[in-house]
Parts: C-alpha cells; structure tokens; sequence
C-alpha cells in the first residue's frame, strides 16, 4: 500500500509482494516465528542531533544505561573450562567474566578491593587458578572470594567476606553470557522478550565463532548501529535492489526485527527511486541467480522454470552441508538465503540465517562520544553433538583500516566497507546541521525510534521535537 492522504500514519508499506509473500511460495516453508508480523506506528518526531554529540547526553547514558542493560560479553566457548576467564570492558566500565570452581559461570567487577585497581588489563580471553591484583598481590578465588592478602597483620579492619569481589548478574542464552552491573536488574529472561521462543527454532547454542572482527567506527554507538537497523539504504549505498519492501517487526521495547529477502525483488517497491535500475527492465531470474554468485548454466535453466530463489537455496544447502558436515537438507528457503536480523536493546544484533550468520555488537570505545567499536562475529553452525572448538582471536581494525584486511570475510568485507563508509560524514554533519534532528521514516526506521524510546526509559530524558 502506499501513502495518500488518507492513510493512517505509519500504515504506508511500499507497492508489490511483500517479504511474507515471498516466504509463504518458497520451495520449503520457513519456521512459524519468520511469518509473524509485529509493526506499530511509534511517532515522527525528530530525534535530536545532540543525542549523538553532546559530552552530557553521552555521559548520562554511561551513568544509567550501560551499567544497567544486559549485554553479551562473551560466548560459553570463550570460557569452557575451569578457571577460563573473559574480560569484556564498556565505557569506563570492565568485568571478568569467569568459569568458577563449581563449574558455575560467574562475573565481577574488575576493580581490587584495595586501591581500585584493575585486576586484569586487557580486554579478551586468559586463564588462571585465582584472580590477582598485579599492585600489591592481593588475591581472589574463582567465586569473588579474597583468599590471600599479603601483611594481613596490618588490616585487622579487612575480613575475607567484607572484600570479596563486586559480583554482577551473569546470565546464559544461545550460547552467549550477558552480564548487567546493576544488582536490581530484572532476569534476562525478562529481557530477551519472545527471542527465546523464535531462537528455540535456529539455536544459536548449535554455532561457533567462525570469525570475529573488531572494527573503530569514527561516529557515535547510536549512529553505527542504526546504519544497520534498516534496509532503506541498500539501493543508494549497495546499488542493490533488494530491501526497498523489507518487513520490519516491532515485538516489545526491547527486540525488533527486519527480514529483507535474497534472489528476489519487487521491481515495484522502487517506483519511486531514481532512474530505471532494476525496474525498467527488471532483473532476469538467470541474473538475479547470478548475482547470488551461481553461474552454471543448468542452474540458470531452473532458475527461469522455477525461481532463482529456490534454485539457489537447494544450491546452497548442498555446499553448505558438505561444508560444515551439518544437515541443512531441511532448512528454510528464508534461512538459507535472507538476511533476518533480530536486534536486542541496547546494542545487539543476531541474525538466524545460514549464509547471513551474523551477531554484532555496538559499544563506546572508551569515553568517546565520536567514536565506537563494532564487534561482528560470523556464527557457524556445527552438528548436533559437536564439541565447541576454540574462538579464533579478533582480528582488530582501525577507523582507517578496510575489513577487506580482515580474511576470511571474504565476498562481506566490501559491502561492509560501504555500510560503514557513511558514518564519519554523518557523525560530522550531526555538528553543523541547522535541522536539529534525524528525520526518520515511520516504517523503515521505526526500530530506530524504538531504541531511542527505550533508552529514555533509562536516561528519562523524552525525545522530543528538536
């Protein structure tokens, strides 16, 4: 439907078969939580620039959200054994993340009862029996608890029990461990909304960490993870015609969803963009095989009887089994091909697809305001009854560095080049606008409008009109 001067604010979607048409005709059907639709209209008011820039705004959110949303510091691989440890820093904030003696995971501050200083220096992976300050030796078990304190005589004042470690809340799921600093926090179960319900289909716990690459974003976290929250961008930014009629789902203040198909379009959706591309003629289904990288002429004579779609997810699910010696014989179309990506406040993304098997993570890089680290982890699946193999390292780049520099991202580091190579000009033009505020689209980039409205909840700051 498109908009006219009747239509219901946000009820406007764009012309053509949309995302659940396609699924509902794919040659194997996709799970029941991928034809669940969940919009809601949430306001256009401007969200104001300043939310981006200012020292103050990015202060509050370092007072009153970080130490009180879960995240996900680390995934169970990182941690399998006792005495494994994982230090994951956010802000000015760090905790260790660590698998105790009772085979329990558990998480602290990482901060000496002492003289405050931090236990462990660098962010990652490390193991050890107990947990010691490098300052004057004092030292911890694997539950917090303080066991050696060298010249005791001289602190009658300090008891085992009284400076045990800070403990912060450390939950499990799919595979990941998140932690919330704040000891009022609700469960996380509270928190995941309906992901362990639709996750119970693709289980993220079945998976290991193929690749991890931490990348420095020159723009605010905010502004770096929105570039992801929406599929608007692909024609300008991917000259891609896919994603013009992607769906976008809305299931509580905290989890949203967009799926956006691959090896179809709708030349209809791009009725209003510039130029004829991919409308006037529209792509072929041997072109748009093609474009999924399948050239076989056999290929491309199913692909003009059937759909290139199907074609290209059987095409897939063969190689891909072979590959990671997983039975993929029965997995979605949807699954095979699309990019789903569910988002978890404040700063998660995890995407269920086989061949789009991504997780990221948006964070601060220290206390900057103008820059932030973007953590992408590609997520293999593994057979039933694998062992977990050890995470690979991060391959670490700077804001001047291309993920082409990260092997093994292989046709994905272009691409990510592009949806990353927008952010320094908008994080500058933030500063010099005379708007005042983001204009946002009451459809396509309704998700963004429901993090800034959650992160409120946090901050009680309202968006208002800029």
């Amino acid at each position: 439907m498109t908009a006219t001067s009747d239509t219901q604010p946000g009820s406007a979607r764009a012309p053509g078969p949309s995302v659940a048409d396609t699924l509902r005709s794919d040659s194997i059907a996709p799970p029941p939580p991928l034809l669940e639709q969940s919009y809601q209209f949430l306001g256009d008011a401007e969200i104001p620039f300043s939310r981006y820039t200012d020292t103050t705004f990015f202060q509050s959110e370092m007072e009153k959200l970080w130490p009180k949303s879960w995240q996900w510091a680390c995934r169970e691989e990182h941690i399998p054994d006792v005495g494994d440890h994982y230090v994951y820093d956010i802000g000015k904030w760090s905790v260790i993340v660590v698998r105790a003696e009772d085979n329990v995971i558990r998480a602290f501050l990482n901060v000496c009862s002492h003289r405050g200083t931090r236990i462990l220096s660098t962010e990652g992976a490390g193991y050890s029996q107990s947990l010691t300050c490098p300052f004057h030796g004092w030292s911890w078990d694997l539950n917090g608890q303080l066991t050696q304190l060298p010249g005791r005589w001289d602190f009658p004042h300090v008891s085992d029990a009284s400076h045990g470690l800070d403990e912060v809340s450390c939950e499990r799921w799919g595979g990941f461990v998140f932690i919330n600093i704040d000891p009022q926090a609700a469960t996380l179960d509270n928190y995941l909304d309906c992901l362990p319900d639709h996750f119970k289909h693709f289980p993220l716990e079945q998976r290991r960490i193929k690749l991890h690459v931490e990348k420095v974003l020159p723009c605010n976290w905010k502004a770096a993870q929105e570039a992801f929250m929406e599929a608007y961008h692909n024609v300008e930014t991917h000259n891609a015609p896919n994603g013009a009629n992607a769906q976008y789902d809305i299931f509580g203040k905290y989890v949203s969803r967009f799926i956006h198909t691959i090896g179809s379009y709708s030349p209809e959706s791009l009725a209003d963009y510039a130029g004829d591309r991919w409308r006037s003629p529209p792509l072929t289904e041997t072109e748009q095989l093609q474009a999924l990288g399948v050239t076989d002429a056999a290929a491309a004579e199913q692909a003009e009887q059937h759909t290139a779609r199907a074609v290209a997810a059987a095409i897939y699910r063969e190689q891909m089994s072979a590959d990671m010696g997983v039975d993929l014989s029965a997995c979605s179309d949807s699954l095979m091909l699309d990019s789903i990506e569910y988002h978890l406040f404040p700063n998660m993304f995890f995407f269920p697809g086989i061949s789009i098997p991504m997780c990221y993570r948006f964070r601060p890089n220290g206390m900057d305001t103008d820059t932030c680290i973007f953590d992408l982890m590609l997520l293999e699946p593994i057979a039933e009854g694998a062992e977990h193999q050890e995470p690979p390292e991060p391959i670490k780049l700077s804001i001047d560095q291309s993920y082409t520099e990260a092997e093994g991202l292989s046709w994905l580091a272009p691409v990510y080049d592009e949806d990353t190579g927008n952010l320094q000009m908008q994080q500058q033009g933030f500063k010099t606008s005379t708007r005042g505020g983001v204009t946002l689209g009451n459809y396509q980039e309704s998700r963004i409008r429901r993090v800034h409205m959650t992160l409120d909840e946090f901050l009680d700051a309202p968006v208002t009109e800029a």
